[in-house]
């Protein structure tokens, strides 16, 4: 067998590179993503050295797409989706008018025709799923009201732009100028309707039953290795059979089959089991989009390139802030919001490669595309950086007697205080806050939850159990939840930069109060005790604990003997 061959060679020398540049990101302090661009840009055929499989290297970051998709949805559920429409739908789509028409725009001062610039709007005007999605994990904001909005928002995109990739061929004629009937523009979308429609109702009817019994029995035969593979094979099998059976995109295949396994017991270890394949299938994605980038373009389209990239990363983001700021979100959620879709990538490419091959938009507007792509994922993080900053200088606690400068007591309607003290304050109603409400509940401990999610404060507070809804980093809730005068604070939220703010906060207003929070590593671990936590508890270790603890002593093993 020869050892030279494109897929091994592309795989092989595409992670070493990434490896070691994204190492030395890492050590710059600047996210590991930067380090897999510039690996793509090496292997790439404009840089000179070896040429990785473009073709190959791009079928294998769809992989990634499809998995970290799949995981996206075993923690977003199907009635999560529905409580961020309200701002999804509309904002997506406002903001998707608002960077077609700057797109449309910058083409016709470039003396494009209208059709190209309508095409190079819309591939402006849609975010990366995979860029968006590795920030939020890697501040573990999936789970909280900004990451659900922030996914929420994008999935809309991405069903418009399957829409539009399912109508631009029927359309093009006509968008050239060329003749068309009524019948021509209808029939495609109500086709498309039809597919995507037949799709969903069949992964709610069907798949909602059979893809969690599938993994139910795999898991009862006790082989780590068969619920692994299983595993990969719901992912990759649905979001197979959704793009080729319903036209729908594999993203969004892989997204419901996540979504709708997420109703089933076993979705955390559905998610674990499908980690590693997802970090490295996502590094490998990165990789084949450097390899596009053509550094020179840089110098022989400055000007065109420069006001690509300002829309991206400042037209979108001021639209998504001002939309997010018009629905009554604060600022943090709004500034979350836009940095996240400051930038372009995976639609993008595909809705471009259409776009020269319908002979509407010239290759230099894939260029322009290409370009901005690249620089707007490299500047992205950087955006994020700066967000943190921001976010945990606006979240710090002000001196006593200045609560009013922060923004969140300037812009929440003042909050009335609970009537209890000497009480437990629980942060979070998830799997482990729910448990620990109900033992506190059983036990006549006075209590009270404190949650963002409206649907779930709303079920506490008709079981007659007191909650707040809001995060409980802010000065208005903790005085809310009268932190002064609790007896103890259990924040059992799975984030860890959020507990840190929320830790870091109730230990200024209450230096004495004993603090306990859950973390899944020892660096998590770590950082909440730097910030105030009297204890940490650590799930692995807990349970290794109690494990060693049932094991009988000598004298009971002898008399059980």
């Amino acid at each position: 067998m020869p050892h030279h061959t494109p897929l091994i060679s592309t795989i092989v020398v595409g992670l070493v590179l990434a490896f070691a540049l994204g190492a030395l990101a890492h050590r710059l302090r600047i996210s590991p993503l930067v380090g897999y661009l510039l690996a793509g840009v090496l292997v790439g055929p404009f840089t000179p050295g070896y040429v990785a499989d473009q073709g190959l290297a791009n079928q294998l970051a769809e992989i990634g797409v499809i998995l970290l998709m799949f995981g996206v949805g075993l923690h977003f559920s199907f009635k999560e989706l529905l409580s961020v429409k309200a701002i999804a739908v509309p904002g997506a789509i406002a903001q998707i008018a608002v960077a077609t028409l700057l797109g449309m725009g910058l083409a016709w001062l470039l003396g494009w025709s209208a059709s190209a610039g309508l095409v190079f709007g819309l591939a402006l005007s849609v975010a990366s799923t995979v860029v968006l999605l590795r920030a939020l994990q890697e501040r573990r904001l999936v789970e909280t009201e900004r990451g659900h909005i922030a996914v929420g928002w994008l999935i809309v995109e991405d069903l418009a732009m399957v829409l539009t990739l399912v109508l631009l061929p029927a359309i093009a004629d006509l968008l050239k100028g060329s003749s068309g009937s009524g019948i021509a523009l209808a029939l495609p979308l109500m086709v498309t309707f039809g597919k995507v429609g037949a799709f969903v109702a069949l992964m709610l009817i069907v798949g909602r039953k059979v893809i969690p019994w599938i993994l139910h029995y795999v898991a009862h035969t006790g082989s780590r290795e068969l619920f692994r593979l299983s595993v990969l094979a719901i992912a990759l099998g649905v979001a197979y059979g959704a793009a080729t059976l319903f036209g729908v995109s594999f993203a969004l295949g892989a997204f419901f089959a996540g979504m709708i396994l997420s109703e089933s017991e076993l979705s955390h270890r559905a998610a674990s089991e499908t980690l590693p394949l997802r970090d490295a299938f996502a590094v490998l994605f990165f990789i084949s989009v450097g390899m596009l980038f053509d550094p020179t373009i840089l110098v022989r389209n400055f000007g065109p390139v420069l006001a690509t990239f300002l829309i991206i990363v400042v037209g979108k983001s001021l639209a998504a802030y001002a939309i997010v700021r018009l629905f009554g979100h604060q600022r943090t959620t709004a500034l979350t919001i836009a940095a996240s879709l400051a930038q372009i990538g995976e639609f993008s490419f595909i809705l471009a490669g259409l776009g020269v091959e319908l002979d509407m938009l010239p290759k230099e507007g894939r260029d322009l595309i290409l370009a901005g792509a690249i620089l707007s994922i490299l500047v992205n993080p950087f955006l994020f950086s700066l967000l943190d900053f921001w976010v945990k200088k606006e979240t710090a606690l002000p001196e006593p007697g200045a609560a009013d400068v922060v923004e969140e007591a300037a812009v929440e309607a003042p909050r009335q205080m609970t009537a209890l003290s000497d009480h437990v304050v629980l942060v979070g109603h998830g799997r482990v806050g729910k448990f620990i409400a109900k033992k506190l509940h059983a036990a006549n401990i006075p209590f009270l939850v404190v949650e963002n999610n409206e649907d779930k404060a709303a079920q506490l507070q008709q079981q007659g159990i007191e909650a707040i809804i809001g995060n409980a980093a802010s000065p208005s809730v903790a005085a809310a939840a009268n932190i002064a005068a609790a007896r103890c604070l259990l924040v059992a939220i799975p984030e860890a930069f959020e507990s840190g703010q929320v830790v870091e906060q109730a230990r200024a207003i209450n230096p004495g109060l004993p603090i306990i929070a859950r973390a899944h590593s020892d660096a998590e671990s770590a950082h909440l005790l730097k910030y105030g936590a009297t204890s940490v508890i650590l799930g692995e270790r807990e349970t290794a604990k109690a494990l060693i603890a049932s094991i009988p002593r000598a004298e009971e093993a002898s008399a059980a003997g």
